[in-house]
């Protein structure tokens, strides 16, 4: 029997999405798994969504998850979405899904960890000791400051080049309204954001930054959000320096977290830094595109 498939109401909307959400359930009403389609709604977005379907795997090869795709995608094409975006680690249940029901590879991403308790922090300091004429770095806890808002927002078109492979991303357009949103919903969540930027000294605007999501009760995991140099400020070891300092100020907050971090196989340096910082791959995904 085919499994009820009843379209959800989701607060989660955020100031550059929404999110609609589906939950599948048996005849006697247990449920059997779920589907949530984020929609953009950002200029240089507004022709994507991203998918993320789940099946309780008691309940996998049973039409469920083939239920619930099909009500994302009608819903999908009926907001006039060009591309749906999925994400399945390499060689999961999901891999197999996506690539069956014609999702194409578009991009292969490796996942990153590093536990602070096994770090060097001389190596560290090292790092952040070497010579980088032109340049300094500043650092903020939370929002951005006031002063500093607009040479951040404009620093982010850093990420417009950043390998994406055949995916079909868009540009996502950064005024000082998402910045300050974004942060703020990371807050409300109760993690707290940690930006280090580099600055062009003799200009004194932002020409990199590094994100660092640390959780609120300081356990578990923290996440890097981002790392970019503008095109034209690249070649001065500036990511290097902004994600070590980023590592050494998670260090002396909480030493037992581990860090994550996820980058494009293609972007080799971005993986040649974390390499030099001591990062382990764990895990490599892949994302997935279906082309209304």
């Amino acid at each position: 029997m085919s499994p009820r498939v009843t379209h959800l109401t989701d607060p989660a909307a955020t100031p550059s999405s929404r999110r609609l959400a589906w939950l599948a359930t048996g005849e006697d009403g247990t449920p059997l798994g779920t589907a949530f389609l984020r929609v953009f709604t950002k200029e240089g977005q507004l022709h994507l969504a991203e998918l993320d379907v789940r099946v309780h795997p008691a309940e996998r090869r049973r039409g469920v998850g083939t239920a619930l795709l099909d009500a994302a995608i009608v819903s999908a094409r009926e907001d006039r979405r060009r591309a749906v975006i999925a994400q399945a680690d390499r060689g999961s249940p999901g891999d197999a899904f996506l690539a069956a029901r014609g999702f194409r590879r578009v991009l292969t991403l490796t996942y990153a960890r590093l536990e602070l308790s096994g770090i060097d922090p001389d190596h560290i300091t090292r790092i952040l000791e070497q010579p980088c004429p032109g340049y300094h770095l500043t650092r903020w806890t939370g929002l951005v400051p006031p002063e500093l808002a607009r040479t951040y927002a404009a620093s982010r078109r850093a990420m417009d080049d950043m390998p994406m492979g055949d995916t079909d991303y868009g540009q996502v357009v950064w005024d000082v309204e998402r910045v300050v949103a974004a942060a703020e919903a990371i807050a409300r969540r109760g993690d707290t954001l940690y930006t280090v930027a580099a600055v062009h000294t003799s200009s004194g605007t932002i020409v990199g930054f590094s994100e660092l999501v640390l959780p609120g009760d300081g356990k578990g995991e923290g996440q890097h959000y981002g790392t970019a140099v503008l095109p034209e400020h690249r070649g001065h070891g500036l990511g290097l320096r902004m994600k070590a300092e980023a590592i050494r100020h998670a260090h002396a907050l909480a030493p037992d977290l581990a860090l994550l971090t996820d980058t494009a196989e293609e972007n080799l340096p971005m993986r040649q830094v974390n390499e030099a910082l001591g990062y382990r791959p764990t895990h490599t995904a892949i994302e997935y595109q279906l082309d209304l």
